[in-house]
């Protein structure tokens, strides 16, 4: 995506907003960022694929993030975060 000027003012009018449960700025707000809901984490855990994918896109950025080598995203550590997280959904614990 191309970043316009129209973008720009959107972003800085996200921005100046506070949230209303801590009066921080919108985007360093931990609270008021978007969870997955309980019941799509629990369909991954069973092994549902369109489950699995949503918790995949919902992490898309922040795995591309972390997968940054010397300004480029490395694929192959992109898939390995992807797999451990999979792994992770599989042996998550509901019990405690």
């Amino acid at each position: 995506a191309r970043y316009t000027e129209k973008t720009a003012l959107q972003s800085a009018a996200i921005s100046r907003n506070p949230c209303g449960c801590c009066m921080r700025k919108w985007r360093w707000c931990p609270v008021s960022r978007k969870l997955l809901p309980y019941e799509t984490i629990v369909k991954a855990h069973e092994g549902n694929p369109e489950a699995v994918e949503a918790v995949l896109s919902h992490y898309a950025g922040y795995i591309k993030y972390v997968s940054m080598m010397n300004g480029r995203v490395n694929s192959d550590v992109e898939e390995h975060v992807k797999l451990k997280l999979i792994e992770s959904l599989m042996k998550f614990r509901f019990d405690r």
